[in-house]
């Protein structure tokens, strides 16, 4: 039988699957080294099971510790999944940047979750690395993982993500392209492939408002590089351990709104459903592109899954909100211009003759029958009944709305893009019903959508 003897063997080996449509004007061959294929979804599954192994090689934690460590999500995701198989306890330091998820999955695992604030010196006492470096000194027979000083982070990637790549290139790789954090995963797989070709290109992919480019440059720390940004995963305000500057040839900054667009585009366009990063690393590599040649191998590591990032780069309001995203109308804004807000319907049961007077009196040409127990039967427009009454004036006006009504008007969320509204109106069809978040309904005329494009 061919089986694991738990979840922490299927660690590694993760694939590499050529982009296509997103790279189009690349003339190199690019493929991406998918760590979403990892067990918690994410390259840090590699480094967070290396960094407990040797910590028990050297006694640094014992059976029944207590695991520590300051992570923006996926590193305490393999950590917790490594202590839930050796039976560790798990506190993870996080910021507030993180999305709901992310903190959600930890918890999901059994970990416990301290959020603090992003916008605070490391060195002040509620950083994520000051509150985790706390803990570390007053819980007994804890580890604190540091995973951006400890050299088992850049070792796993020696050991592991490089001798992958050099085996499933052949060796044919040119380029390396990676988004830097920590700088584990980029030292770690750089020095493995570089001992093996020296003229291999070690790019990192960096974000605006981290310190990275700049002192890679000049060797200088210069605080007024930082300031705030959206981007996860990659970007720091402080220079860790693991980032060995000699590996990497090149740092190459992404804007937040670049990163975004291209994580949504490689999820439509490849079918690659990556994290934040992974946008910002094709942007990054698009941005270089005339650096590249026909005869040149790009490997891109993509390190996590988009699953994490729903709440935000995924949700179109959120992206409208930073100007990610032009705002397109919706229902709603349609909803919002109508000058008259009324809602008027129909019992099956009421009498033509009333029916029609009401459309006189309001002034409206399409009625929705609605039942007592709120169910939309039908609709009863003013054509049909005035045609019926001047073929025969003399008809009875008691006959009941059923008798009359024709299929009942097709009933939309207030949140549908007004763009995709032409589909449900017709000939027949002048009208929609809408029901907004609170469940009320609304009725949407063509002429209510003509007046809310000319305001």
């Amino acid at each position: 039988m061919n089986y694991k003897e738990n979840v922490l063997q299927t660690i590694g080996h993760t694939p590499l699957i050529k982009l296509n449509k997103v790279v189009s004007d690349i003339p190199a061959l690019v493929l991406a080294k998918v760590e979403t294929f990892n067990p918690g979804h994410s390259i840090k599954d590699r480094m967070a099971l290396k960094m407990i192994e040797d910590a028990e090689k050297r006694g640094d934690i014992r059976p029944g510790g207590t695991i520590i460590e300051c992570t923006s999500g996926n590193t305490g995701m393999g950590l917790a999944l490594a202590a839930a198989v050796k039976g560790y306890r798990c506190i993870f330091t996080t910021n507030d940047k993180q999305s709901k998820e992310k903190i959600d999955a930890l918890k999901a695992l059994g970990a416990e979750v301290i959020v603090c604030p992003t916008n605070v010196a490391p060195d002040d006492p509620r950083s994520y690395y000051s509150v985790a470096a706390r803990l570390a000194k007053e819980i007994p027979n804890s580890f604190w993982c540091n995973q951006y000083d400890n050299p088992s982070n850049a070792q796993a990637h020696y050991e592991s993500t490089g001798p992958e790549i050099w085996q499933q290139t052949q060796g044919k790789v040119t380029h390396l392209v990676v988004g830097v954090g920590t700088g584990g995963t980029i030292s770690g797989t750089g020095r493995y492939l570089k001992e093996k070709n020296p003229n291999i290109k070690v790019w990192g992919i960096d974000t605006y408002g981290s310190v990275f480019k700049k002192y890679h440059e000049t060797g200088q720390f210069d605080p007024n590089e930082i300031y705030p940004y959206i981007t996860e995963g990659i970007g720091e305000d402080i220079i860790p351990k693991n980032v060995d500057f000699d590996v990497i040839d090149h740092f190459e900054k992404v804007t937040d709104k670049d990163g975004a667009i291209m994580a949504r585009r490689l999820a439509r366009e490849e079918g690659l459903f990556m994290g934040y990063s992974a946008g910002s690393a094709v942007a990054g590599l698009i941005q270089m592109k005339d650096q590249l040649s026909p005869d040149d191998v790009v490997v891109i590591i993509f390190h996590d899954h988009g699953s994490r990032y729903v709440g935000k780069i995924y949700n179109d309001d959120w992206m409208r909100e930073r100007g990610f995203l032009d705002r397109e109308l919706s229902i709603r804004d349609v909803l919002a211009a109508k000058r008259e807000k009324s809602f008027f319907w129909v019992s099956p049961d009421l009498p033509v003759s009333k029916a029609f007077q009401l459309m006189k009196e309001k002034e409206i040409s399409q009625l929705p029958v609605i039942d007592n127990q709120g169910r939309v039967l039908g609709a009863l427009t003013e054509n049909k009944v005035l045609a019926w009454l001047l073929e025969d004036p003399s008809v009875n006006g008691d006959k009941p709305v059923r008798d009359m009504m024709d299929e009942p008007l097709p009933i939309l969320s207030d949140d549908m893009l007004l763009k995709e509204l032409k589909r449900y109106f017709s000939k027949n069809t002048q009208a929609v019903l809408v029901k907004d978040k609170a469940g009320q309904l609304h009725i949407l005329t063509q002429y209510d959508i003509i007046h809310s494009l000319e305001v």
